[in-house]
């Protein structure tokens, strides 16, 4: 995990996308905290003088090897996780958008543990982050 993540100094800029393709959308198994083992929608930082869209294309392909075209923006959130003590363990200020992807097959890299398609009967909520069963419901993908 790259250093200043946990406990930083200020919030961090994260991008995200819900890929969806024929009724599927692409997931990843995070590597690492916050979420570890928990599947997600692919995403991660925004590095300096970065354009959101651009940021959100470099990551999909990073984590998942996967061209897209980003959409729509979807939600901006906070996600912020705080250790036993009520310090602030991690920080994010998240940007997620819609994506459609441009071809090839999903394969983890990165901060993927396992990349895959999932239809909406294969998705367990308990095996989601918090953020992305909240954007899958959002966008009807998930019921409740």
């Amino acid at each position: 995990m790259a250093s200043g993540r946990e406990y930083p100094r200020a919030p961090m800029v994260g991008v995200g996308a819900v890929v969806l393709r024929d009724g599927e959308v692409l997931l990843v198994k995070r590597k690492h905290e916050p979420g570890k083992g928990l599947w997600s929608i692919p995403g991660g930082l925004v590095e300096l003088g970065e354009r959101l869209r651009d940021a959100v294309k470099r990551e999909i392909l990073e984590e998942t090897g996967m061209e897209v075209e980003v959409g729509e923006l979807l939600d901006v959130v906070d996600n912020i996780v705080r250790d036993e003590e009520g310090r602030v363990r991690f920080h994010y200020v998240l940007v997620d958008f819609l994506a459609e992807p441009l071809g090839g097959s999903p394969a983890a890299s990165g901060d993927a543990e396992e990349a895959r398609w999932f239809k909406r009967d294969e998705i367990k909520p308990g095996e989601l982050t918090k953020t992305a069963a909240r954007l899958l419901r959002k966008i009807g993908f998930l019921s409740g």
